[in-house]
């Protein structure tokens, strides 16, 4: 007898039914003649591995509307109310915030997180809260901590020394902002000293890169360059890139070549770029998201963010990675059969190679980490922005929802409604 087995599943990737058993924290073979402890019937519902959220700035959460609101919802006036917002931060301010998103986020299934920290402050308390905190959730939700310059490396007074004290602090990944620093020349001289840095350290890099719609800001480039000089191939992540959608296409063929060369993993985050970006258009406004699919078709590792959660750059989220997803499919074009089973792996299987997750994915021996969506395909579930029914870590339940019913009145009947084609 097992633990627990899990009949009439449909596991991401596969057409059939099929029942997956739990004993001792890990996946093991199960079939009809197969006894547990507890028996759950999903009812052909979906089952994926973890969600993984690779960029989401967590320092910052619930903060919209402290110390004043963003009255033009733009990005750089989001940098300046967060300016303001990181003077009044507290260890147990930033602890408290940040459980309540925790907590979000596990019901949605999520179980890996990459979350920047702004280090622009001497102090770093931010960064010492959340060093602290990932070791407590450690096992239930793990924490990747990026050094993150919301200034600027050069930029802001101290910020190299800021930077090193990070990464001897704790942090797991170097981050930088070349297109937020003075010049050209200094955001090059951030990317290097980022590269170098992280080389010393033996971490992963995961740069804002390129958020703008300047068609001339072109420091991805210099991520390529210096990821190939280092043979830092696999360690480094490009965010955001959203110029890259104006640039010219004969520039962008040789890019992207050179971004797979590297072996960068890109992140775009639909939610947040889609209302920042392109506020100096006046129609047709561009949509704010790097070139998703040309970077596919070179066999780039494209991942999804959700970056922010009710903060001075968005008012809105809830710290679920299939509502980034589901507005991707609009605003990405990313309606085609195949596309929306790639979204579903844009917030699986691909943050878990852009971190480095290990042990992850679903098979027989491998650790009981699993989420079951409320629908029965990859489709569906986008579609519905399905509530996830039940989330193992280890084998453990570590949350479960249980959906609400829809009734309708139909000739004077009650009648159930699911949302679903019959």
């Amino acid at each position: 007898m097992i633990d627990l087995i899990l009949r009439n599943a449909r596991v991401t990737g596969q057409d059939a039914l099929t029942d997956l058993g739990v004993d001792q924290g890990v996946i093991v073979a199960a079939d009809a003649g197969t006894t547990a402890a507890e028996t759950i019937d999903l009812g052909g519902r979906l089952v994926t591995p973890p969600l993984v959220e690779p960029h989401i700035h967590l320092d910052a959460v619930l903060t919209v509307g402290q110390p004043r609101p963003n009255v033009s919802g733009s990005l750089f006036e989001g940098i300046a109310v967060w300016a303001e917002r990181v003077a009044d931060l507290t260890y147990e301010d930033v602890q408290s915030r940040v459980r309540q998103i925790l907590r979000w986020q596990l019901a949605c299934g999520v179980q890996h997180v990459r979350s920047h920290v702004d280090v622009c402050d001497p102090q770093l308390r931010a960064l010492r809260a959340l060093v602290d905190l990932r070791d407590e959730v450690r096992g239930l939700i793990d924490l990747q901590l990026v050094a993150f310059p919301q200034q600027g490396i050069l930029g802001f007074d101290g910020g190299q020394e800021l930077m090193r004290e990070a990464v001897e602090l704790g942090a797991d990944v170097v981050g930088g902002i070349p297109h937020y620093e003075l010049t050209r020349e200094d955001g090059v001289e951030s990317v290097q000293f980022a590269m170098a840095l992280a080389d010393e350290f033996g971490l992963q890099v995961d740069i804002h890169c390129d958020e703008t719609d300047d068609d001339h800001s072109r420091f991805v480039e210099v991520m390529a360059a210096e990821t190939i000089r280092r043979g830092m191939s696999g360690r480094v992540t490009a965010s955001h890139t959203t110029a890259m959608h104006s640039y010219n296409s004969a520039y962008a063929y040789r890019l992207i070549n050179n971004i797979a060369r590297a072996g960068l993993h890109m992140v775009t985050n639909p939610l947040d770029n889609s209302v920042l970006q392109g506020r100096f258009d006046t129609g047709p406004i561009r949509r704010g998201h790097t070139r998703v699919k040309q970077l596919q078709e070179a066999g780039v590792n494209v991942c999804i963010g959700h970056d922010s959660v009710m903060d001075p750059w968005y008012p809105l989220g809830y710290g679920d990675p299939l509502q980034a997803a589901f507005v991707l499919v609009h605003l990405g074009q990313m309606s085609g059969d195949a596309e929306l089973i790639r979204l579903i792996e844009m917030i699986t299987t691909n943050p878990a190679a852009a971190l480095g997750v290990p042990d992850y994915g679903l098979r027989a021996g491998g650790q009981a980490d699993l989420v079951v969506f409320d629908a029965p395909s990859e489709a569906d579930a986008l579609r519905l922005v399905a509530p996830r029914t039940l989330v193992l870590r280890g084998g453990k339940v570590v949350a479960r929802a249980t959906p609400a019913q829809h009734t309708v009145i139909w000739d004077g009947t009650e009648e159930q409604v699911t949302f679903l084609r019959r």
